[in-house]
Parts: C-alpha cells; structure tokens; sequence
C-alpha cells in the first residue's frame, strides 16, 4: 500500500486477519473463515478474498488450503520491514528495551568487501558505525554499519547510544526499499567475547545485510554478530508458494 493512498479491499482483509493472528484471536491449528462468510463480512467479491488469502499464505501464517478453509500455523511471528533494517525497532516490537554502546563513528575510505558491498571504488568515503547493542542491558550483538556517504553524512553527529541510526535516517528523508540478509557462523575473536561478555569458545551467529533504495542503489551495508546463545530464527514455508530462505553448503 502506497502512503497516502486508500488502502485497497484485499489489503483490507488481509491487515484484519493479520490482526486476529497476531492479538491470538485466530490461535494457530484455528480455521480461518471461509472465503463465502469473508465476503459476507467485507462485502467483497471472492477476488479481493482470495488475494489477501494468498498474502497470508506468502508470508507462512497459514495454510494452503486447496479446496478446504486454510488453518493459522504455529508462528513464531513475521517481521515488519522496519524490523529487519533497525535492531532498535526489532528489540522494542518484541517487548525488549533497547541499548547500545558505541564504539566509534568514523568516516574514512571504502577498501575490499565494504567498497565492493556498496559498489563503490576503494577509496570513496564512507561512514562506519561500530555498537554493542543491548537487550534489557545485556549484551548480545556487535552491530557495524557501513553507509555511502549521502546518508552516512547525517549521521556523523548523532548521539549513537540514545538514538535509532534508521529513524534518524527516515527523518533526513532517506528510505530503504529491499534488503538481502546472509546468515553463517563463525568462531568469536578475543575482543568480540570480551565485548559480548561470552566464552571465546562459544559460537557467533554472523548476519551480513546490504539494505537499497528504491532505485536499488546499495546505501548500507552491514556486519551483525550475535552471541548464538541469546538468539533463536525460524519461519514457516507453504508447499504453494516459493520460500524467501536460500541454504548453501560450504565444503
């Protein structure tokens, strides 16, 4: 849904279920209401029903149905866009208080992956944020943040421990469209187990996202490492509809 525009009736129908779902209205293994008492409710033709079914199925809520009622799936939730990009955002929707501990903000010159990430030459400037963020001031992530200039420039004098790097972004006008996340394990380094008040043999979950605009210029790339002990992924797949998560084998 465009801002500013009437929502449509499919997006309609799918934000009330979406509601149901979330508030336990619509407790997972419960059947949703059939497609007939839908266009009852809404006052809509089976079109509009169907559509916002098919978004619920897309995004693992519900079952594919195929000639029966669909049923909610145990969920362990899905995340909102502004979750997936902001740390501080994700941390306050799932009931945490948010910290963070800044180690530096810097501007300095692109070089190797970061450089290639942004699609920069080696050499342009850049702006790198360095934190430990906190959940209920515990420690659980070393977040790193590389930004191209033309928005990291709005951040070089924000205060990086009271305030959200992304909301900060949003009121400068600057707006992410799509992310691309990669998720792998690797062994922590003395300073990250120090950082993370963690045993160095314990093993780090690394998250490395490249966020873009609209016009699918790279604007941010960054480096999460979590302490694997305080963090849990999941997410539900439907036989009908392609899933998002791609596995590699590395041997």
């Amino acid at each position: 849904m465009q801002q500013g525009q009437p929502a449509q009736q499919h997006e309609v129908i799918a934000a009330h279920l979406h509601g149901q779902i979330h508030d336990g209205t619509l407790e997972p293994g419960s059947l949703l209401p059939s497609e007939a008492e839908l266009c009852r409710q809404f006052d809509s033709s089976r079109g509009p029903v169907r559509q916002a079914l098919a978004t619920l199925r897309s995004e693992g809520l519900i079952t594919s149905g195929r000639g029966r009622r669909s049923r909610v799936l145990d969920s362990p939730g899905t995340e909102s866009f502004e979750s997936i990009i902001s740390a501080t955002t994700w941390l306050r929707q799932t009931g945490l208080t948010p910290g963070a501990r800044t180690q530096y903000v810097t501007e300095h010159s692109a070089t190797g992956e970061v450089a290639e990430q942004l699609e920069l030459d080696d050499g342009e400037p850049i702006v790198t944020i360095r934190r430990v963020r906190t959940a209920n001031e515990v420690p659980f992530l070393i977040e790193q943040q590389h930004f191209r200039m033309e928005a990291g420039r709005h951040l070089l004098d924000l205060d990086t421990d009271a305030h959200s790097v992304h909301e900060e972004l949003k009121r400068q006008g600057i707006s992410f469209h799509t992310v691309s996340r990669t998720l792998t394990a690797l062994t922590p380094s003395e300073e990250e187990a120090r950082l993370l008040e963690s045993d160095i043999s314990e093993p780090l979950l690394r998250l490395s996202m490249r966020c873009f605009t609209s016009a699918g210029v790279p604007m941010e790339y960054a480096d999460y490492r979590y302490r694997a002990d305080n963090v849990s992924m999941g997410m539900n797949s439907s036989s009908c509809t392609p899933s998002p998560l791609w596995v590699a084998v590395n041997v």
